[in-house]
């Protein structure tokens, strides 16, 4: 089939995507992932939306280029400051589900010990683009309580991501050299980005873009050469190269820009073509259970951290529910799983439709019922101490220890 013909349905299935997003106010990956499953489920439409290898090779490149920039998202001073409610929180929002999943795909379900890995590696995840996405929207991004969530997000991703890599890599002397070189490369990218940036600025050409794209591609390369995953290094050298993008923002939206304008919309609906219908109508009960598994096993290990770090109810309970979101890593893992044959078709369509739920219906609960009340500056010098007590601490509540979220001076937002 003719490369452009091919090439034209994709960019336009994304064109459609966006546009209905944009319409509907729902993030754009969930969108292209349905886009994918209905396109994918047509009758007689397989040969019109076949994968070449550019699809695949795309797909690839978006899922690592997304991956950087969701660390690249994460403010260090932030997650420096929260460190010890971010760790805490992160850490068990990634350990219980994981442990839940993967114990209830392999005792219950009846899945291989691989298949069962995968299971509780994609529902570990906490969604990176839908709490970003809805800090930014709410205003949070710029409060402790925003700042909290965010960080605790990027721990349980991390945990994600080492699991991922951790699992299904071969351990011999080339995953030595992966470590050891991606030790090297991490330390110096941000005095290199820091060093392109300054010797030749922002030239039409974008010789800092394509300077991450060599180094995230060479380690990716190296990462699938030592049989572990590509994302690895991408997310940890977001981390990393984030206090730079934080005073540099023309070239972190212009990297956006390049990612999901063409890379990240072929890899969400790669995924979504890859969904069986007749396993999703078969899968229903299994679906519903993973899902019940996943959020039990969220709201077990973050709403008693939570509690030890004195967050009051409502906000406590928004927390929860949003680390109980995913989306982009659980559809990583999944298409992982799925490429390198540790899934079959019916558990990769289960696993996907689980992420895709966990986006919507924490999120959707959160924003509708336990959504903190903010205060901005001009109101707040409008009302009075006793006004502010009111709000700020609710009876039979405490201040959190992170701080008072409300009543903190705004810090520069990042562009959404």
């Amino acid at each position: 089939m003719n490369v452009y013909y091919v090439a034209a349905i994709w960019v336009g299935m994304a064109l459609l995507a966006s546009v209905i997003s944009i319409r509907i106010a729902i993030p754009v990956a969930l969108v292209e992932i349905v886009v994918g499953a209905l396109a994918g489920n047509i009758p007689g439409i397989e040969q019109h939306i076949s994968q070449p290898e550019f699809v695949t090779f795309l797909a690839s490149t978006g899922s690592l280029v997304l991956t950087f920039l969701a660390g690249a998202e994460i403010d260090p001073v932030s997650l420096r400051g929260h460190w010890k409610a971010s760790v805490s929180i992160g850490f068990v929002s990634f350990l219980l589900p994981f442990l839940a999943a993967f114990s209830f795909c392999l005792l219950v379900l009846g899945w291989t010990l691989h298949a069962a890995e995968i299971g509780g590696v994609a529902l570990s995840t906490t969604s990176v683009a839908v709490i970003y996405a809805v800090m930014v929207e709410t205003g949070l991004n710029r409060r402790d309580l925003g700042k909290l969530i965010l960080a605790a997000c990027f721990v349980t991703d991390l945990g994600t991501v080492l699991a991922l890599g951790g699992l299904f890599a071969s351990y011999d002397w080339l995953l030595i050299v992966f470590v050891a070189v991606c030790a090297v490369t991490l330390v110096l990218l941000p005095r290199l980005v820091r060093l392109a940036t300054a010797r030749l600025g922002h030239r039409v050409s974008e010789p800092e873009i394509k300077l991450l794209l060599v180094i995230l591609l060479g380690l990716g390369g190296l990462a699938t050469q030592a049989g572990s995953e590509a994302v690895l290094p991408a997310y940890v050298g977001g981390l990393v190269v984030a206090g730079v993008f934080l005073h540099d923002r023309v070239l972190m939206d212009r990297l956006r820009s390049i990612a999901f304008a063409l890379l990240t919309p072929f890899f969400f609906l790669r995924a979504g073509t890859l969904i069986s219908a007749p396993a999703l109508v078969s899968g229903a009960g299994v679906i519903g259970l993973l899902l019940l598994v996943k959020l039990a096993a969220k709201l077990a290990g973050v709403w008693p951290v939570a509690t030890a770090f004195r967050l009051p109810r409502r906000e406590r309970t928004y927390t929860t529910l949003l680390m109980a979101t995913g989306l982009t890593f659980g559809s990583i893992a999944a298409l992982f799983g799925f490429t390198h044959h540790l899934i079959d078709k019916t558990q990769y369509t289960e696993l996907v439709t689980v992420v895709i739920l966990s986006a919507f219906v924490p999120t959707l609960i959160a924003q509708q019922l336990f959504r903190p009340q903010i205060i901005d500056a001009d109101e707040e010098e409008a009302l009075g101490e006793e006004d502010l007590s009111i709000i700020h601490r609710r009876p039979g509540s405490r201040a959190p220890a992170t701080g008072q979220p409300d009543q903190q001076a705004p810090a520069d937002e990042p562009a959404p």
